[in-house]
């Protein structure tokens, strides 16, 4: 799935400004400014759309989960984990919305995909165990919109 993509679906979920979304990759090291970050957030036939970069997705990912939880002070920085996959901007986003493993089965079956806890657990295991599972673009998607649909109460 396109990060730019990711990031649309994120500014759509919880009514971000392009101003704001810049704020927030800025925030975390990243220097993007405003007229990028609407580049990025341009479909991919209009004109003056830029693909987004791994970096600017993950830092973008990392500054939501400060917003949503907080700045723990006791920890340091987690290091950057690039290249960006779709099984990082799961884990990213569990994390940012502090979602459990019901949370999730009970998203993506509001959204019409049903998904077994064991099916979903091999999306946030480390690539090298033997029971990892690539998170497909598809999967994604509708993991994008229940969340979508539980965040806006839609």
């Amino acid at each position: 799935m396109l990060n730019n993509d990711v990031l649309r679906s994120i500014r759509f979920m919880l009514d971000l400004s392009d101003a704001r979304m810049a704020e927030m990759v800025q925030a975390s090291g990243h220097d993007v400014r405003l007229d990028t970050m609407q580049a990025f957030l341009k479909k991919v036939d209009e004109p003056g759309f830029a693909e987004c970069d791994d970096l600017t997705l993950v830092q973008f990912l990392d500054a939501l989960i400060v917003l949503r939880r907080g700045k723990d002070e006791s920890r340091p920085a987690p290091p950057i984990e690039l290249p960006a996959s779709n099984n990082l901007v799961l884990k990213k986003l569990r994390t940012a919305f502090e979602l459990k493993d019901d949370d999730i089965c009970a998203m993506l079956a509001a959204a019409g995909f049903t998904v077994s806890k064991h099916e979903l657990s091999a999306f946030f295991r480390r690539k090298d165990h033997k029971h990892f599972r690539a998170c497909g673009d598809q999967f994604l998607r509708h993991f994008l919109k229940g969340l979508t649909q539980r965040v806006r109460k839609v």
